[in-house]
């Protein structure tokens, strides 16, 4: 089983203090979790706060790190740690140059980049960003559309498409993605995002869920790609948890309840999720119940515990957990 931390890209306000990184953490930590074997490293993808953070810190706008950048300077500095996008939002980003960006970093890298999109938590970000769009544009529309022409980019000598959302005419994109099959992966929990996994994706990156739901999820997942003749296990099954290790149970369910992340989850309480179950869902506990969670999420078809969301007060604390979890579980 793979094991991976999302980096502090934007999540100052969310659940960091504000300021929390510093510029030189990302390559740092990057360097970290090479040394103790993890996976890969993730940012999440925005490009301000959310209405609730702004209510919450008036007068201390978050630092939100552009995701690719900072993936680029990890990818540098590193020789065998991948680096991840959780999630790239497609519909905030132009297509034709989201599949340029990747693929040269895919490129410069030696084929470490992990691309996995999604539609995006807060409609409110995407209505910020375009709002003469954001009415009447459907952001599954858009994904599935800008998909499907990078798709195209990163295999065809010359691209033409005429869309409801994008346009390109008579174009060459090259370099290709270095890495064959290019690590296309599909964010997102609900049954579109499963069937797009299925069809198109090589791994599946959903938040956090119950986990029978989640097994569940992960059967008609692996059913659909079947129907669909492809190979299910060459879909990674790639969730991304919360980790928050403690002595005892007790202390880590403490420490967890009274983080930031509470308030957010509670702000995607529209995705459904029973949030009377957070603490038992996520990596939240002692070591030896960290390690009995590892093995009941590789039971239920767990490939990766994917860019496991450290919430901390300082980077010194988000660090002691990244080691603390290596020398648990690793």
């Amino acid at each position: 089983m793979k094991f991976s931390i999302c980096l502090p890209t934007g999540f100052e306000g969310v659940m960091y203090p504000i300021p929390f990184v510093e510029p030189g953490d990302f390559v740092r930590m990057a360097q970290l979790c090479e040394r103790l074997g993890y996976h890969s490293v993730w940012g999440n993808d925005h490009i301000q706060s959310q209405h609730y953070v702004r209510d919450l810190f008036p007068d201390s706008p978050p630092n939100f790190y552009e995701l690719m950048s900072v993936l680029s300077f990890c990818a540098a500095a590193t020789t065998t740690l991948e680096v991840g996008t959780a999630l790239a939002v497609l519909p905030m980003r132009d297509p034709f140059w989201l599949a340029k960006q990747s693929a040269t970093i895919d490129q410069l890298s030696n084929g470490r980049l992990i691309l996995a999109l999604g539609i995006g938590a807060y409609r409110e970000e995407f209505a910020a960003w375009a709002p003469r769009l954001a009415p009447k544009a459907q952001r599954g529309e858009m994904m599935d559309e800008g998909i499907a022409l990078m798709q195209r980019l990163f295999s065809e000598r010359r691209v033409t498409h005429e869309g409801k959302y994008y346009a390109v005419r008579d174009i060459e994109m090259y370099p290709k993605p270095k890495r064959d099959p290019f690590a296309l992966w599909i964010g997102g929990h609900n049954m579109a995002a499963v069937e797009r996994a299925a069809r198109i994706g090589t791994g599946w990156l959903p938040g956090w869920r119950p986990w029978p739901e989640l097994a569940e999820r992960i059967r008609q997942l692996k059913a659909r790609a079947a129907e669909l003749g492809r190979d299910p296990a060459a879909i990674e099954i790639a969730p991304q948890f919360s980790l928050t290790i403690a002595k005892t149970a007790e202390e880590a369910e403490r420490r967890y309840m009274a983080s930031g992340l509470v308030a957010h989850r509670k702000s995607l309480a529209y995705t459904g999720r029973d949030l009377s179950q957070q603490v038992v869902a996520n990596l939240v506990g002692s070591p030896d119940l960290i390690r009995e969670k590892v093995e009941g999420l590789k039971k239920i078809g767990v490939d990766h515990a994917c860019a496991l969301m450290i919430p901390a007060d300082s980077m010194a604390e988000f660090e002691d957990q990244v080691e603390w979890f290596a020398k648990t579980v690793l």
